[in-house]
């Protein structure tokens, strides 16, 4: 159903899980911006920079990586909207690189020497 949202104005709504009526963008933008806050969090737990170079200026530039692929419960990233304490146990099985460093490390396990 349209309803009027006093911040994206007339578009589309949805009953929520609790029965309220909420508008479609707003719940995209409350997930989007959770996201982001635990992904500053995880980073943020994880020293704030790669722990190979010391990058630290873009914070989408840093990623988690797995020691232990076996470990892997879930990805790190990629969407997902879990508990901070599940992010946080899962990102104890990881180090914080930066996507240049992250490539590097993938690039050596799969035993491609470009570089």
């Amino acid at each position: 159903m349209e309803k009027i949202c006093k911040h994206h104005g007339l578009t589309e709504h949805a009953q929520h899980k609790d029965g309220s009526i909420r508008c479609r963008r707003c719940l995209v933008d409350a997930v989007r911006k959770r996201r982001r806050n635990l992904k500053l969090l995880a980073v943020e737990y994880k020293g704030g920079e790669c722990c190979k170079c010391g990058y630290n200026k873009c914070v989408d530039a840093l990623e988690f990586h797995h020691l232990d692929e076996t470990q892997k419960e879930f990805g790190i990233g990629n969407g997902n909207t879990k508990s901070w304490e599940k992010i946080k146990k899962e990102i104890d099985k990881c180090i914080l690189v930066c996507s240049n460093c992250h490539k590097e490390i993938h690039s050596k396990l799969v035993g491609s020497n470009n570089g």
